[in-house]
Formats: C-alpha cells, sequence, structure tokens
C-alpha cells in the first residue's frame, strides 16, 4: 500500500507540472498559469520509482513557497494546494529533536525522524498545540487523524487527542 500512495503522489506531482506548463504554453504571453506548482524537481528512487522531491508553490502575491521530501508527499496525498490543506503558507522550519514542520492555511504537516510524517488539524491540533505541541509531553503525532465512534482521532508519541461529539479529550500515556 506505500508504494500505491508514493506512485499516487508521483502521478499527482506529475500532472500538476503537466499542467503548469500546458497553461503557459498559450499564444498569448501575458497571461501567467493558474496552477498553483511553479515547478519540480524529480528524483529516482530504488526500484526506477520517480517522484517529486521537491514542488514550488506559486503563492498569489507572486512569490513561491517550497514544500519537498516527505512533506510533499505527505501534501500531495491530502491533495495538495486543493486539497484540505490549502496553501502552504511559509517554508519549512525546524522542530524539536531533528524534526521540520510545515505550515499550510488548513494545518501541519510534521516530520519526526523517530515518527515519520503526519498532519495534525482542526479541533484535535488547537488541543495539541495547548499541551505544547511537539515540545510538549503529547510530542509528536505518530498518526494521521481517524475516524473514530462520533468523531476522529490522533495519536502522538505520549498519549492521544479525540475529537468526538464536539468534545476534545486529551489522554496521556
Amino acid at each position: 500500500m506505500h508504494h500505491y500512495a508514493r506512485r499516487t503522489a508521483g502521478i499527482i506531482a506529475a500532472l500538476a507540472v503537466v499542467t503548469a506548463l500546458g497553461a503557459g504554453c498559450g499564444k498569448d504571453d501575458s497571461k501567467k498559469s493558474s496552477s498553483p506548482v511553479a515547478s519540480t524537481t524529480p528524483a529516482t528512487q530504488a526500484g526506477g520509482e520517480t517522484h517529486a522531491t521537491e514542488a514550488k508553490i506559486a503563492m498569489r502575491d507572486g512569490g513561491d513557497i517550497a514544500v519537498a521530501g516527505g512533506i510533499l508527499d505527505k501534501y500531495n496525498q491530502m491533495g495538495g494546494a486543493t486539497g484540505v490543506l490549502g496553501m502552504p503558507t511559509g517554508p519549512a522550519t525546524d522542530a524539536p529533536d531533528s524534526g521540520m514542520v510545515q505550515e499550510f492555511d488548513g494545518g501541519a504537516i510534521y516530520y519526526s525522524p523517530t515518527h515519520g510524517t503526519q498532519v495534525v488539524w482542526g479541533e484535535i491540533r488547537k488541543a495539541w498545540d495547548e499541551q505544547g505541541g511537539a515540545s510538549g509531553k503529547l510530542g509528536y503525532p505518530t498518526s494521521d487523524e481517524y475516524d473514530i465512534a462520533g468523531g476522529k482521532q490522533s495519536d502522538f508519541s505520549g498519549g492521544s487527542i479525540t475529537w468526538a461529539d464536539n468534545e476534545t479529550t486529551v489522554t496521556e500515556k
């Protein structure tokens, strides 16, 4: 299944590049592409699988923000710029214990060498931030948000947060 997700992310990134290039190939050069992807840098992994290692997302103000590596893979899995996370709000920054975080309009993607790359957003994110985020007792996310009876849950290295029946519950290990 993991390889399927990687192939899907690669296909999505390739389609975005083709769309961006195709939109810029008209006779009227004064029109700019409305595609959020400005460019991608491909890389080939073991087994000959190719996926984008970096995408530069064109911002409305004319600049662009890079989304790269595992954060890019997760961003593409979540639908990229047109998905629930929306546009990046800034570049990836360092997080505790050699981690990384990149903020988006709809949430954040956290990377930890120990726990991988996970999305944190919505009411669960608010509660996690109140607990100190990655630097707090709950630590890094170890899962994306998933469905439970009546709501959602995310797991963290030091516990879990549930949002069910419009109530948020923090449970430490």
